[in-house]
């Protein structure tokens, strides 16, 4: 399985491990890991919570 990688210079994403716009090398761009002891799950939670409050108007449910 091949990861996603990035061009930090660009600031786009590709498979390869130079950048076709610039040439430059890309970095991995993988998914966080998971922990049961997640520091910040809170954080994330409430921000998710408040993402979807705005979307929905912004009411009292």
């Amino acid at each position: 399985m091949r990861l996603l990688r990035y061009c930090v210079k660009c600031k786009t994403y590709t498979l390869e491990e130079k950048c076709k716009v610039c040439g430059r090398d890309t970095i991995t761009k993988g998914p966080a890991r998971f922990s049961p002891q997640d520091r910040y799950g809170r954080y994330r939670l409430a921000l998710k919570k408040l993402k979807r409050l705005e979307e929905n108007g912004g009411g009292n449910r």
